[in-house]
């Protein structure tokens, strides 16, 4: 008897050991999950995945069967979402298997809202951060093919400005080149110059030359940023700031800004740059727009209706329309001081002038048709 209830006892001690073992795994587990800071990727997933109106419609056939036909429901796994809310990890996205555990592999979590031909997460545009000292350095260009742009020239009738401002063109990296620019440039962190004629700058002022000739006014910021950093003793992670300084002091200086358009190189190489479109060949263009503001669904309107344009006019030229957040990115990108701003990649390192050439007056043809076609709304 003795025996039997030192056994009862042992049982009793044990199984209240168990149960409370588990109560406090699950405990931990449930704030580990409430508190774990799941990427835009996984969250989106779970919930666009299984569409709300799918949702709804399980619930209105839960409470009346004849409300709805079995066949307008799309089939929602609930153990795939839980699987997805539990993990992080989307089966059908590498990437959530080791986001954590690769260093910068984060940088690849985020959302190609507009997918152009041939982009993919593999295609994403990418910076390469310069110390300043690789900034500063002198390199040795390449002159532009001066009689072709000279040719160009003649056949066109000067045309007087605009007195009227009202597009901000400026480079928040402005030292960004491209390798045909640079002698003896080879690999992408080679496509680097402080001189206008063979940065980016050129592209911006390409852009705003095209843009007279369609009767729009242009503010063309061309401050070489390198040194507008390094007087202030910042370095290559201060330069959305420091772009913000020149942005903002434009602006409040001239009210009829209103489109703002940082123009940038992006670090990949030919094959996802470029593409031939009726025997011509072109530089691809990337627009990215930052999640991170309150201008943000103005904003990505805006490239999503110059994005679908392009595809129109000229199908491949655009390689999408791509969001960040702070995660990814600096999520703003100066974005919050205007509801039409977009920041525009132009190419990338193998590019050269040609193709940006081209680039740019087809993106002048269909954001000056844009322009027009909004300034004719707001005066109705």
């Amino acid at each position: 008897m003795q025996k039997s209830q030192g056994y009862q006892l042992f049982l009793f001690i044990n199984t209240t050991v168990i149960t409370f073992t588990l109560a406090c795994i699950v405990i931990a587990s449930g704030i580990a999950l409430y508190t774990v800071k799941m990427s835009s990727d996984i969250a989106s997933s779970v919930i666009n995945e299984p569409q709300s109106n799918s949702i709804y419609l399980h619930l209105l056939k839960s409470a009346n069967h004849s409300f709805v036909n079995e066949k307008d429901i799309e089939e929602i796994s609930v153990s795939d979402m839980a699987f997805k809310f539990a993990t992080s990890v989307t089966p059908e996205d590498p990437r959530t298997f080791l986001g954590r555990e690769l260093p910068l592999f984060s940088f690849f979590d985020t959302k190609i809202h507009i997918a152009g031909q041939g982009t993919d997460y593999t295609t994403l545009p990418i910076e390469s951060p310069q110390p300043m000292e690789e900034l500063l350095k002198d390199r040795e260009t390449v002159p532009p093919d001066e009689e072709n742009e000279s040719e160009e020239k003649d056949n066109k009738d000067p045309v007087k400005p605009p007195e009227n401002k009202t597009v901000y063109i400026y480079h928040s990296h402005s030292w960004e080149s491209y390798l045909p620019f640079i002698k003896n440039g080879e690999v992408p962190n080679d496509a680097i110059s402080n001189d206008e004629k063979y940065n980016i700058i050129s592209v911006g002022r390409k852009l705003q030359d095209n843009l007279h000739d369609e009767g729009i006014g242009v503010d063309h910021n061309k401050t070489n940023m390198t040194e507008a950093l390094h007087s202030k003793g910042l370095n290559y992670n201060h330069s959305y700031t420091r772009a913000r300084d020149f942005v903002a002091e434009a602006m409040a200086s001239n009210e009829d800004l209103s489109y703002l358009i940082d123009i940038h190189r992006d670090d990949k190489r030919r094959d996802t740059t470029t593409i031939e479109i009726n025997g011509k060949s072109y530089a691809r263009l990337f627009f990215v727009v930052g999640e991170e503001n309150k201008n943000f669904e103005k904003n990505l309107k805006l490239a999503e209706d110059l994005n679908k344009a392009l595809e129109e006019k000229y199908p491949g030229l655009s390689r999408g329309v791509l969001r960040k957040d702070f995660s990814v990115g600096n999520g703003v990108y100066n974005q919050d001081l205007s509801e039409r701003a977009i920041l525009l990649e132009a190419g990338g390192v193998d590019n050269n002038r040609e193709e940006l050439n081209h680039a740019m007056d087809a993106f002048s043809e269909v954001f000056s048709e844009y322009y027009w076609k909004q300034k004719d709304a707001e005066a109705q």
